[in-house]
């Protein structure tokens, strides 16, 4: 097993980094697509529900489980669960693996635009959907997905302080400042301030909606990065006397906080500049549903930007480096993550982050040329992530809720210490909604998406795809537990004190 001989310097610095982990390119365009699709204001009251009751419960389990074992997913689900349960955190970490695969594609598709908006094509053409279509039928996604892994590869190579915390210091705060400067530029249009009152207005009827609530509890799961694995893997690095609660806390509400900053700023630029049809607009997603927004949309909007040329391309260019920032520290996780399990496997790091790169590289090409390919993937590993939950809890549960809350939650340097409840939400309301989830994607799989082929392992949104692809992956885990294992454990040393 890999010692861990590094550690976040501060409390601000893991906090940014883990921050960085839970604030993705969903924030800015899913978030505000499913909040227009499900009623404005009424979405955001259970939205806010499940973040205490989804969200904070698993990310509080994550900064325990690494924190405490200073293990990655594998060695950490091992340790806590049991050994012959290694297969659940190998499922965990290839999940959020295989989602790295193709993120790292949506990463490249925002350095793409924010070169198209310094070169000013992006405020100059004349169809953002023909722009979208040509970029992405051609070959120059895989070039910046490339670019997109090496970069993402290079902070890594730095190390946790000088490559994650560093960058992490960067770039969270500059998207933030970046968010803050389109919120306050979209909500001084004539007419945004409809736009703010579409999406803090809560209508009773579509609050009764059980749909409504079914969409905020995916959105948590999706956005939060809870349930992921990532927050685990830095939670190795965490110092000895980090408070887990408060780390926690901070975490769930900074990601929802860039969520609403990000909705503030559309639903007021949307209003303002395309009113009436904008809302169909967002609604709908056009062109590559939640990409559409981002990449096809939004950048018409930019066009409509009182203040001619200069001000159109200031615009852009602001929100797609926003959108590149975002994109860059959660990629960044995913590999560490990765990285992580080859290093605690005995993989030495610079190899393992070596094999990450080239397999995220050449797993991520058919993503790359293929849109059908890569809805196919973010299906199976979106829902997924609800799976990874799932096994966490169960770690938790299978260790001994009331005892894990008690030796690894209420741990040293924990201020703020978890009562009893922890246990009932953590032993029975998370697998409840994991369960929930799944039968309801499924359900809408097999009804909507795919009423025909629902069965059908080689659909694009099928249930099949899934149960193959799962069952694929987790089959080999199982055969692979005790070589995963006999790796881990083998030549396992205790890990250096945290400072």
């Amino acid at each position: 097993m890999s010692e861990t001989k590094e550690f976040f310097t501060s409390r601000w610095g893991m906090i940014l980094s883990v921050i960085g982990i839970a604030v993705g390119t969903g924030n800015i365009w899913r978030f505000s697509r499913i909040v227009a699709q499900n009623g404005g204001g009424s979405f955001l009251i259970p939205w806010v529900i499940f973040l205490f009751i989804w969200s904070i419960p698993l990310i509080i389990a994550e900064f325990a489980i690494g924190k405490s074992t200073r293990m990655g997913t594998v060695g950490g689900i091992a340790r806590l669960a049991g050994e012959k349960f290694a297969w659940m955190g190998a499922f965990v970490g290839f999940v959020a693996t295989a989602i790295m695969f193709y993120y790292s594609v949506v990463t490249g598709w925002c350095i793409k635009y924010l070169v198209n908006s310094l070169s000013g094509t992006l405020t100059t053409t004349d169809d953002h959907l023909a722009l979208w279509d040509s970029f992405t039928s051609g070959y120059e996604p895989v070039m910046f997905h490339a670019a997109a892994i090496a970069l993402g590869g290079f902070i890594i190579y730095k190390g946790v302080v000088r490559g994650i915390e560093r960058s992490s210091r960067i770039l969270v705060p500059a998207l933030l400042l970046i968010l803050v400067t389109l919120a306050v530029r979209a909500v001084t249009l004539p007419g945004a301030w409809d736009g703010i009152a579409y999406l803090f207005t809560p209508n009773i009827e579509t609050l009764l909606d059980y749909r409504v609530w079914l969409a905020a509890l995916t959105q948590n799961a999706w956005d939060t990065g809870a349930g992921w694995g990532l927050i685990l893997t830095y939670a190795c690095y965490a110092r000895k006397k980090e408070d887990i609660t408060l780390n926690a806390a901070l975490t769930g509400f900074g990601n929802n906080s860039v969520s609403l900053l990000a909705g503030i700023t559309i639903f007021a630029t949307v209003f303002a500049l395309a009113p009436g049809d904008g809302i169909t607009e967002l609604i709908s997603g056009r062109g590559s549903t939640n990409t559409g927004l981002a990449f096809i949309f939004l950048p018409q909007l930019f066009e409509k930007m009182p203040g001619g040329a200069f001000v159109q391309t200031f615009f852009s260019i602001i929100f797609f480096l926003g959108l590149t920032f975002a994109a860059i520290t959660s990629l960044i996780s995913m590999i560490e993550l990765a990285v992580r399990v080859f290093s605690d496997m005995g993989l030495e790091r610079k190899r393992a982050l070596g094999l990450t790169l080239a397999l995220g590289f050449l797993l991520g090409i058919p993503s790359a040329f293929s849109l059908v390919y890569f809805n196919n993937q973010d299906w199976v590993w979106g829902i997924g992530l609800m799976i990874s939950g799932g096994f966490i809890s169960f770690a938790v549960i299978k260790h001994g809720a009331d005892r894990f809350r008690r030796e690894a939650v209420n741990s040293e340097g924990t201020d703020i210490h978890i009562g009893r409840w922890y246990n009932i939400v953590v032993t029975w309301l998370i697998p409840l909604q994991v369960i929930v989830l799944i039968v309801w994607w499924f359900y809408l799989a097999m009804t909507d998406f795919d009423k025909e082929g629902w069965w059908n392992p080689f659909h694009t949104y099928s249930v099949g795809t899934c149960v193959l692809q799962w069952g694929v992956m987790m089959a080999f885990f199982f055969f692979m537990n005790r070589v995963m294992v006999r790796r881990i454990f083998q030549q396992a040393k205790e890990p250096n004190n945290a400072r």
